[in-house]
């Protein structure tokens, strides 16, 4: 009688997990130091990149008179916050950041909408003389008519010295265009052609298949739009002459180039509290660069992580097209 014996393979792991298991083992000693090199070089520009800002804070924080030296490098010394409280009294800096979120807030809505809108539209082969305007629009990225021609026809259509002359001329962007346009082309046609056999029409395939589709690439046009809108101040120094449309970037080029006598005007502001302040907390010219300084910076530097997770993808879906 034969006995027959079977016998069971043992289970193998992939070969990816082998490689993955035998991959520190096949480093080399170059492969470590180049790795080391890598670290090192970007945790450099990391702090290249990052102590500016730290700077900055440092500065706004510390007492005033160390700070005018030029002592404070690595830590606060003298910690106080009467900078921000003496510097939020300024005659006009409540308004001005008014001014400014608002044109940040409503000029990228409207710049995400409109770079929304056109880069779908210029995919649409049924767009009358869609080449024609397309690259009408190219051509305004390369020609200007120049300083002078651009304000007589902001004053002709009345927008000198209102708060729609920060909105209008930046809504149609080419760039963002472009972008827009380009990742709308690499989304499959068949959406489009799905929902018009439902009978959806055009704006009903673009607001309800498309915009919410276009999430990477929109957050992408946002950050850029909010970012030039926040810190924009020519616009400003060009076409506004009421004070109560000024922005905080204009106030902000104003501080810096009359410091001296502000740091006047806000010890005057803050009253008694200003004649019995003590030498480190009263205000000087580098306190108040570098507290209003602060107060402009950092808004934008916490709303740029929220949309960073969808910026690298953006920018790869929509400006590389296969």
């Amino acid at each position: 009688m034969t006995t027959t014996t079977t016998t069971v393979a043992k289970p193998t792991k992939p070969a990816k997990a082998r490689r993955r298991k035998g991959h520190d083992h096949d480093r080399t000693f170059g492969d470590i130091l180049f790795a080391m090199a890598n670290y090192s070089l970007f945790a450099l520009l990391v702090v290249i990149c990052a102590y500016p800002f730290y700077y900055l804070i440092i500065n706004s924080v510390s007492a005033n008179d160390i700070s005018a030296l030029g002592d404070v490098r690595l830590f606060p010394q003298g910690f106080h916050l009467s900078n921000y409280e003496q510097v939020f009294q300024l005659q006009g800096l409540p308004m001005a950041a008014a001014v400014s979120v608002g044109r940040t807030v409503i000029g990228t809505l409207l710049t995400v909408l409109a770079s929304a809108f056109l880069g779908f539209m210029f995919t649409q082969q049924r767009m009358w003389g869609r080449k024609f305007w397309y690259r009408f629009l190219i051509i305004t990225m390369y020609f200007s008519a120049g300083l002078i021609p651009i304000f007589i026809i902001m004053k002709n259509l009345g927008l000198t010295n209102t708060f729609w002359v920060y909105i209008l001329p930046f809504i149609v962007q080419p760039f963002f265009v472009i972008l827009v346009k380009t990742y709308v082309e690499s989304m499959p046609a068949s959406l489009q052609e799905a929902a018009e056999v439902d009978g959806a029409s055009l704006l009903q395939v673009f607001f309800k298949i498309y915009l919410p589709n276009m999430t990477p690439i929109l957050a992408t046009v946002a950050i850029f739009s909010a970012v030039t809108q926040w810190n924009s101040f020519q616009d400003t120094l060009i076409y506004i002459t009421d004070q109560s449309l000024y922005t905080l970037q204009y106030l902000l080029y104003m501080f810096i180039n009359q410091a001296s006598s502000l740091a006047q005007a806000a010890q005057n502001a803050g009253g008694n509290l200003g004649q019995i302040a003590s030498a480190a907390t009263t205000q000087t010219p580098t306190s108040i660069r570098m507290t209003v300084s602060v107060i402009v910076v950092l808004p934008i530097i916490f709303i740029y992580p929220l949309f960073q997770r969808f910026f690298v993808k953006g920018i790869m879906l929509g400006a590389v097209k296969g």
